[in-house]
């Protein structure tokens, strides 16, 4: 069966789960059905399909249809899509042109008729198949009928989504969007301040930009469905920094049910190539600006003899937007037009624009104040060069008097309403100054003046609340997270002397003379830039405590040497155990053979569950039938079965020939102890004793080596002999070191392992952290000793220990400090703050998301980082990871799902080199704030 159709199902039942339907145009419904056409074709008899038929499987579904009640009113069903589409000479409005090749196996999947008539065709597939036809196999016919059954019980949808054409996009196409369109995402400025404080942002900064990427803003720019275009000119002038010149764009106002946006994005923009834009046009995406007008208190206007006007606005808080310039031909007047339209009913420019017969709207004529003991009067021309003003948009809601249509300018060519005449009786009766307001009394100035005190109380209440917010939240700080990070700090950049990381003349020095570096150099050197790889079976058992750095060559020599002895003797240990355990079950497979050829089990009924491990492997069917209570409570004692991965271990293994296992780990020798143990129980028998099951335990074996094992020992030993067995067969099985006897190698130093580590026994996972360990070293002794020192903190990830919890909530303190937005974000979609997408990561030392070279790099920078920044380096890397993609995960509004889907096909695909300098730099920031620098 091809995997192409596994895949496709695989998709489609991901997309049903995830996105809680499947659309009807999927991508994955059109690839699904070419899989199913594929398979249906494959070794068709042409009389079965017509000779002269161009479709095929038409013609295969209206000969079952002939037969088959539900494949006739299918073909009924695809006749008049076909027939309709012929008759308007154009394709059917709901059947996208991609899915009319498709469209019998299209409609059978959506009419949910596809599963039943591929049953019907596997069950006459010897009279419309060749031989060799998929349909026509007893195995593969039966499962691709059963596959089908899953695509066909899910409800689909023809309704327009957001992403109606690009329907549950992968990892890969997310990371690709979000770098068109987000040449400002924050990754790319470290320095960022940990986000202790909810900033305010100002509705023109690009982080108040639709968080969509570069199509559906530009589509966004035109009327739709959901917002009224009012306004769009393009080449509108905009200077977006100091030192730049005007860039023209496209402004335009658009309004919703609840509020009115203004947007102004460059022409570069604006082409219908945003797909393909390089670095430097993306740039572009932090020139555009989206205004909420709700936001906006003035509009100044100033026109220009040679340009078509200029408009400023000034925003609640005091804040300038670059100024818009129009071209000429009276564009400013027709925008504010447009805005006034907007405005109404309930709101409205202040002072309004005047209406003209013949001639629309038109600037309001304002009379301009002149200074005291100049000329009341201005005379008809000047009235006329008058072109400057100011208006307040008034809001529903707002709490501000309309005024009358009057404007003054009491010193500069500026225009502002004139207010209502004041009733203040000092300022009537004496005329004297009042030490509120400068120059006198002057009402023009009141409203300004109280808009500058309060916006002063503001800036000071927000400034002092802020500060006395950040103090808090920074005592937490300490006291949370002070045990994360090394108290020293460490520069977030690399210094010059260890960018380039532990060198080759930099370790041979060393050797030379470990006077030459101190041990904190090393670290350091592997910290920020690794180890250099040539050196990595040198430097590695030093990272990893199987030599000390202050140990001369003499004592070195001695280490391996006693290891060598060690080793030597554990292997002798369990591999004694594995003889008998081996025999064990050998003899036990071959009792329940003889057992069952005797017909034992048929006159007994049905044969009960017994112990893996018997004590007695040659006793008769009534030893067998008396004792099977017995082992199975043996059975239910042996250690729970960890699952990890979520894998269960079965607590009996299958019977096999284990003829060959014997030879190979014990060679020619006699296995001992079992034909004792026989011996004595039989010669219980022949005295007529009561037969009684041994306790746990307390039985003892001896095997050629003199070695003693407890049946306790048996048992245990053998449950995670066979979970060894397995994980090593499939251990890293792409990489070209595994060949069967690097094989055998990875499976001794495991066996040894779990041999002095009964008590923890075998978890999936241990051979990924000792596959790379075998890789780099390639010496079996020195492999086991570096494992056996890397367990000592891996060992507490796994179930047993309790160090995977304590990682979930430092990762939940960490972003919660550092990046609150995302916080809110997890926990709004579904709570995910319990981080327990992370598992594998933390489990694996990240073994799984990178490449087989990167993992050696990321292993070797977490060694190194207990002495120089963190023992708790992981989590800073999972840190890392999160945030590289934050901006990703904040623009898809991801749960759950998404985020575990997300980086499952992120996997060995991450720029490690970023990922860790990012690490390195949220250590520093830890640092920072618990220094509080």
């Amino acid at each position: 069966m091809p995997a192409v159709l596994l895949f496709q199902v695989k998709q489609i039942m991901e997309e049903a789960v995830t996105r809680k339907f499947v659309h009807a145009d999927s991508s994955h419904i059109i690839s699904f059905c070419t899989a199913v056409e594929a398979c249906l074709l494959h070794g068709l008899r042409r009389r079965a399909a017509g000779l002269l038929c161009s479709n095929k499987v038409a013609a295969l579904f209206m000969k079952v249809g002939k037969s088959f009640p539900a494949a006739e009113e299918l073909c009924h069903k695809v006749q008049e899509l076909e027939q309709l589409a012929e008759n308007k000479q154009s394709k059917p409005a709901h059947v996208p042109p991609q899915a009319l090749r498709h469209l019998w196996i299209r409609t059978a999947l959506m009419e949910k008729l596809l599963d039943k008539i591929v049953v019907y065709l596997v069950e006459h597939s010897s009279s419309l198949y060749e031989r060799e036809a998929m349909l026509l196999d007893p195995v593969d016919g039966p499962v691709l009928a059963s596959l089908l059954v899953g695509p066909c019980a899910l409800e689909y949808t023809k309704v327009k989504t957001a992403d109606h054409f690009w329907t549950d996009p992968s990892a890969d196409e997310l990371v690709q969007r979000h770098r068109i369109h987000s040449g400002h995402c924050r990754q790319e400025s470290p320095s960022r301040r940990p986000a202790l404080i909810q900033k305010r942002q100002s509705s023109g900064s690009m982080d108040d930009r639709p968080l969509m990427w570069a199509r559906d803003y530009v589509e966004s720019l035109h009327q739709n469905s959901r917002a009224t275009l009012l306004f769009g000119k393009n080449n509108v002038l905009v200077q977006p920094r100091d030192d730049m010149e005007a860039i023209p764009g496209y402004l335009s106002l658009h309004q919703t049910a609840d509020l009115m946006t203004l947007k102004w994005t460059p022409n570069q923009l604006m082409n219908g190539n945003v797909g393909e834009l390089d670095s430097e046009k993306s740039v572009y995406w932090d020139f555009a600006m989206t205004i909420r007008l709700e936001e906006i208190v003035y509009l100044h206007c100033h026109q220009q003899v040679d340009s078509g006007g200029t408009v400023v606005l000034v925003s609640q808080d005091g804040i300038q937007r670059p100024p818009f310039h129009f071209p000429k031909g009276g564009h400013l007047l027709q925008f504010l037009t447009c805005l006034e339209t907007g405005l109404l009913p309930h709101g409205q420019l202040d002072p309004p624009l005047w209406s003209q017969r013949g001639k629309g709207k038109v600037f309001p004529k304002l009379r301009k104040r002149s200074p005291p003991g100049s000329c009341d009067s201005v005379s008809d021309k000047e009235e006329e060069e008058a072109t400057d003003y100011v208006f307040r948009l008034l809001l529903p809601g707002t709490q501000m008097e309309f005024v009358a249509t009057e404007m003054v300018d009491p010193s500069v060519n500026l225009w502002h309403p004139v207010p209502r005449k004041s009733s203040c009786s000092s300022c009537s009766q004496s005329g004297s100054s009042d030490g509120s307001l400068p120059n006198g009394c002057n009402q023009d100035r009141a409203p300004l003046k109280l808009l500058c005190d309060t916006m002063k109380y503001q800036i000071i209440s927000r400034a002092f609340y802020g500060w006395l917010a950040y103090c808090r939240h920074l005592s937490t700080v300490r006291i949370h997270l002070s045990a994360l990070v090394n108290h020293s700090i460490v520069d977030r950049n690399a210094p010059s002397d260890a960018r380039g990381g532990l060198s080759v003349e930099i370790w041979t020095s060393f050797l030379k003379d470990c006077s030459n570096y101190q041990e904190q150099d090393i670290y350091r050197l592997v910290y920020f830039g690794g180890v250099d790889p040539t050196l990595r079976k040198e430097v590695w058992p030093f990272l990893l405590g199987h030599y000390h750095f202050t140990m001369t060559e003499k004592c070195r020599t001695e280490v391996d040497k006693n290891m060598q002895t060690a080793y030597g003797v554990t292997m002798k240990e369990w591999q004694g155990c594995e003889a008998i355990v081996r025999q064990r079950e050998r003899e036990k497979h071959a009792e329940a053979v003889a057992r069952c050829s005797s017909g034992a089990s048929v006159e007994k009924g049905p044969l009960k569950r017994e112990s893996t491990i018997s004590t007695d492997v040659s006793a008769t069917s009534k030893w067998a039938d008396e004792e099977t209570k017995s082992g199975q409570e043996i059975t239910d004692t042996q250690p729970a079965v960890h699952q990890s991965h979520g894998e269960n271990v079965p607590k009996t293994p299958a019977p096999k020939d284990i003829t060959s296992d014997i030879a190979e780990v014990s060679g020619n020798e006699k296995v001992e102890g079992v034909s004792e143990v026989n011996t004595a129980a039989e010669g219980k028998r022949t005295e007529g004793e009561p037969l009684n099951k041994p306790e746990l335990g307390t039985e003892k074996v001896t095997n050629n080596n003199n070695a003693t094992h407890t049946q306790e020992q048996l048992d245990m030993y053998l449950l995670n002999l066979h979970r060894i067995d397995k994980d090593v067969r499939r251990c890293d099985r792409t990489n070209w070191y595994f060949t069967p006897a690097n094989l055998e190698k990875l499976r001794n130093i495991m066996c040894s392992y779990v041999w002095k580590h009964l008590d923890i026994g075998y978890v999936q996972g241990m051979c990924d952290l000792l596959a790379p360990l075998l890789v780099i070293l390639d010496d079996e002794v020195l492999t086991f000793s570096c494992f056996t020192e890397l367990m000592k903190r891996m060992n507490q990830n796994f179930p047993h220990g309790g160090a995977m919890d304590s990682h979930f909530a430092n990762m939940r303190s960490l972003i919660q400090i550092l990046d609150s937005e995302l916080f809110e974000l997890m926990q709004q979609n579904g709570d995910y703050t319990h981080f327990y997408f992370c598992y594998r990561w933390f489990l694996l030392d990240f073994k799984r998301e990178m490449v087989y070279d990167d993992v050696f790099s990321v292993w070797e920078t977490i060694w190194a980082a207990k002495y120089t920044s963190s023992d708790h380096f992981v989590l800073f890397i999972a840190l890392a990871l999160v945030e590289m993609y934050r901006d990703i995960i904040l623009e898809n509004n991801m749960d759950f799902t998404d985020i575990i889907k997300f980086f499952n096909e992120m996997a060995e695909h991450h720029s490690v080199p970023k990922v860790l300098a990012l690490a390195r730099d949220l250590v520093y920031k830890v640092q920072a704030l618990i220094e509080n620098k």
